[in-house]
């Protein structure tokens, strides 16, 4: 939910500081880019050289470096952030942010954000139920800012209440379920399938393609990214997806494949095939490995169960179904013809013919065609982007 995301993270004087470091780790850790900015008093708590480490990048603390001569701009840095997060956020801090004070780098950089902020307080329990503390956090709501409530515990002081900044995993998981409420897939199933079969000649052999699995990884990341809940049924592959949460089933044959699908399907709410399954299985299958005897050899095969048929029969009113269409001459009439018989709602088509299309590449060129046979053609791009195309359209088509 938050790879490519680019956070400010204010830290401000607090001894809940060191929670920073945590923080910063899991927000690194869940592929974010993060910037710390810091106030004076935070870098008493916590070295700047730790949260550095931490996030790979310079701490920033004041507006203008004078060992290194750099200044830093508040409103560029504000409007650079996607998130910002302050944590912990000292009662001073609050009230700075809430009447338009801008004294320090991190205040600044705050009143120049355009993007969702989100604020973690850490501080004793009078300071946190003063009047004028709860004024401050009602004002900061008021302007769209989040809260993110402390939690109750043993504080600083001695004393035993509500006040201690929220543990850096708790603020992690409530920044992602936030974003993930305004997400256009959130509370969707979609079933993606990716990458190869290999079928059997041997305990050797096996038949198989070319697919390495990129295009359908790819899109199960996109949907993800926009808030699907993704099973990836996926042949033989060393990929890894990137986006956490993403359940994963191995297979190797068609028929694991076909058995994977249809137990998944029923539930789905879309279903991605962009697998490249074999059309023929061996016949039989040796039990020890064949031996090179003969100038010649021959393997009956038989087909395979075409899945996508299979699950166009099944597929319920309220289903989408994808299928994808790498072809190498008649390419949108066979397209078209495979939209129609497998009953797909959409069919992405590809030609080998396309100069960075199809099968290793880090590129793909597809053509979409709906079942009103409405045709989208593409240039040519990277996977990442084409299975973002093919996410609009699948959001397009939901709603």
């Amino acid at each position: 939910m938050l790879e490519g995301k680019k956070i400010v993270l204010g830290v401000c004087g607090s001894i809940a500081a060191y929670k920073a470091a945590t923080l910063v780790r899991l927000l690194v850790k869940a592929g974010a880019e993060v910037q710390v900015i810091m106030t004076a008093d935070a870098a008493s708590f916590i070295t700047p050289l730790t949260l550095s480490t931490l996030s790979k990048k310079p701490v920033l603390v004041k507006y203008f470096e004078a060992e290194t001569g750099v200044w830093n701009n508040h409103v560029e840095l504000g409007l650079w952030a996607d998130l910002f997060i302050i944590a912990p956020a000292s009662a001073n801090t609050l009230a700075k942010m809430a009447n338009g004070q801008c004294d320090n780098l991190l205040t600044a950089a705050y009143l120049s954000a355009k993007c969702p902020v989100y604020f973690a307080p850490a501080m004793d329990l009078d300071m946190w139920r003063h009047p004028a503390t709860l004024n401050n956090v009602q004002k900061l709501k008021s302007y769209g800012n989040i809260l993110i409530q402390p939690g109750t515990g043993e504080l600083a002081s001695g004393l035993h209440g509500e006040g201690r900044m929220a543990e850096p995993e708790d603020i992690l998981n409530f920044i992602t379920a936030d974003i993930n409420k305004t997400l256009p897939l959130t509370g969707k199933s979609i079933l993606v399938t990716a990458g190869p079969t290999y079928e059997a000649i041997d305990p050797v052999r096996f038949i198989g393609n070319h697919s390495s699995g990129k295009m359908g990884f790819a899109i199960a990341d996109e949907l993800a990214k926009q808030g699907a809940m993704i099973t990836l049924v996926s042949g033989p592959s060393a990929l890894i997806s990137k986006q956490p949460g993403i359940k994963r089933v191995d297979v190797t044959s068609a028929a694991e494949m076909l058995e994977a699908c249809t137990t998944y399907f029923e539930n789905a709410d879309a279903c991605v095939m962009s697998a490249a399954v074999a059309d023929y299985t061996p016949v039989t299958v040796a039990d020890q490995k064949i031996k090179k005897k003969e100038d010649t050899f021959c393997i009956d095969l038989k087909k395979t169960t075409d899945i996508l048929k299979v699950l166009g029969e099944r597929k319920q009113a309220n289903q989408l179904l994808i299928g994808f269409a790498l072809e190498t001459q008649n390419e949108e009439q066979n397209a078209i013809d495979k939209l129609h018989k497998k009953n797909l709602d959409l069919i992405i088509l590809n030609s080998l013919n396309d100069n960075g299309a199809g099968f290793k590449f880090d590129t793909n060129k597809i053509t979409m065609i709906d079942s009103s046979l409405q045709k989208t053609t593409f240039d040519t791009k990277s996977k990442t982007e084409v299975a973002a195309d093919i996410c609009d359209k699948i959001i397009a088509l939901i709603k």
